[in-house]
C-alpha cells in the first residue's frame, strides 16, 4: 500500500475531521480512501454514460458504404 500526502485547506480538513467524528469513517485516511473510491466510481459511470451517447453504426457494411 502506498502513502499519499496531500495538503488540505482548513475548511476541507475540518470537514474531513467532522466526517470521522460523525462516524462516517474510521479515521481521516479511511475517509480519504472512501472519497477517492467514490470519485473513481463516479468517473466510471460518467464514462459509460458518455459512451452510451456515442453514435453507433449498425447494418450491412455495403449499404452503409453506399450512403457515405
Amino acid at each position: 500500500m502506498s502513502t499519499l500526502s496531500v495538503p488540505l485547506p482548513p475548511e476541507l480538513s475540518k470537514s474531513l475531521e467532522d466526517l470521522v467524528k460523525k462516524g462516517h469513517a474510521a479515521n481521516k485516511a479511511d475517509a480519504a480512501r472512501k472519497a477517492i473510491k467514490k470519485y473513481i466510481e463516479d468517473k466510471a459511470v460518467e464514462d459509460v454514460l458518455l459512451a452510451a451517447k456515442e453514435p453507433s453504426i449498425e447494418g450491412d457494411l455495403d449499404d452503409l458504404l453506399e450512403k457515405i
